[in-house]
Formats: C-alpha cells, sequence, structure tokens
C-alpha cells in the first residue's frame, strides 16, 4: 500500500513538473508572442469595423498606423531568422504602408487596404508557424 502510495505520488510529482517546465519553454520568447498579439489585435479590429459595417477613417488610419509601427519589431522578436521571413516581413510592411496611403475612408475602401495585410499575414503564417 505505501509503494502505490509513493508510486502516486511521484506521478503527480511528475506530471507537475512537466507542466511547469512546458509552460517555461513555451514562454521562452514572450515579446514575439506579445508582438504578434498586438498586431493580431488591431488586424482584427480593422476587419471587425468591415464586418460590422462601421468604419470610421480616424479610427482605421490609427489601427493601421499602430500596425505598421509593430512590424518595425519583427527583426527583433524573431532574431536568427532566415532571409525568406525577413523577406515576408518587408512585404507586410509595404503592403500596410500601402494601406497608410491609400487612407480608406469608407468600409469598401478599407476592406480592399487590409485584404493584402490579411493575405500575406496569412502567407506567413502558413510558412513559419
Amino acid at each position: 500500500m505505501r509503494s502505490a502510495l509513493l508510486l502516486v505520488l511521484g506521478l503527480a510529482i511528475g506530471i507537475v513538473g512537466t507542466v511547469f517546465a512546458m509552460n517555461a519553454l513555451q514562454e521562452r520568447q514572450p515579446y514575439s508572442h506579445h508582438l504578434m498579439m498586438t498586431m493580431a489585435h488591431h488586424a482584427g479590429a480593422l476587419s471587425a469595423a468591415v464586418k460590422a459595417q462601421k468604419c470610421d477613417a480616424a479610427q482605421s488610419q490609427q489601427h493601421i498606423a499602430r500596425l505598421l509601427e509593430t512590424q518595425t519589431d519583427l527583426g527583433e522578436a524573431f532574431p536568427g531568422v532566415d532571409q525568406p521571413f525577413k523577406d515576408e516581413a518587408a512585404k507586410l510592411r509595404e503592403k500596410t504602408q500601402a494601406a497608410i496611403q491609400a487612407a480608406p475612408a469608407d468600409c469598401a475602401a478599407l476592406a480592399a487596404a487590409i485584404k493584402p495585410i490579411g493575405e500575406t499575414c496569412q502567407s506567413c503564417h502558413q510558412q513559419y508557424r
């Protein structure tokens, strides 16, 4: 009976230790994770505005500008990445700059402006996620 109790206790401690280790490994690059979450927030806000047909030009421009600002940190968030990833990041910045220059004033223009951004994000996620 005592052996069984010690075995169960050992297994429980091992499981808890494994969970802590897995969480530590997952959080080894928290900056990149939070950077992507911030970009997803701004892109999501733009998409939600289009879906709700409530596209305020100033607010849309602010989200696109914040998206561009966040993208400048991609190199720092993902050190040591290969050149194709850097090329995808540059393409994303180009698409986002084009969206800022388009200055979408209504939902149709905003949808057209953010579509290339979403496609570039999707392409990169398919390759590197």
